[in-house]
């Protein structure tokens, strides 16, 4: 009885789109990780400190200039001097 009372809530569970984590951490660190999992199981703040947790921890997004500095190709200068406005009549 006791293994399709457990199997019963595992599909509950399942169903509410949730699943069973397991990770492994220093013992100093488990209160902090049930911290997380509490804020992003309330459904007031989720959203919220979900969007946190992905801005603090998604690298940041490289510019089109600092890409093209990467890249593996030679003797291109990508800072040059600013040019001064040239004088136009009209």
């Amino acid at each position: 009885m006791a293994k399709n009372a457990l199997a019963a809530h595992r599909q509950r569970r399942k169903r509410q789109g949730l699943v069973r984590l397991e990770v492994s951490v220093r013992e100093s660190d488990a209160p902090l990780i049930r911290q997380v999992a509490g804020e992003l199981n309330d459904p007031e703040r989720a959203a919220e400190f979900r969007s946190m947790l992905r801005k603090q921890l998604s690298p940041p997004v490289p510019t089109f200039k600092e890409l093209l500095e990467r890249a593996p190709i030679g003797g291109i200068e990508f800072d040059r001097d600013r040019d001064l406005p040239r004088e136009v009549e009209f």
